[in-house]
């Protein structure tokens, strides 16, 4: 089973914010996941990220593979 950290689209109709959250990589974008471990609000000057420190390491370490945005938050972060 190949797990992916990635976005989980949330609220309003042109005003999306973002969970990040670890799924299967086969399940649906808004669908089943395992752990929400942060999130991440655009819509604010400045945007928002907030990750859980110790699930997001933990779920790197055991293999994990963030998507090519999430990497991006990491690094923003400074957590990866």
């Amino acid at each position: 089973m190949a797990v992916k950290m990635r976005l989980k689209r949330m609220g309003q109709k042109k005003a999306p914010f973002y969970r990040i959250v670890v799924a299967d990589s086969r399940s649906p974008r808004d669908g089943r996941f395992i752990e929400e471990v942060g999130y991440y609000d655009p819509n604010v000057e400045p945007s928002v990220i907030k990750f859980d420190e110790e699930a997001t390491k933990k779920w790197l370490s055991t293999g994990a593979q963030p998507t090519d945005r999430v990497s991006k938050l990491l690094k923003t972060a400074g957590i990866q």
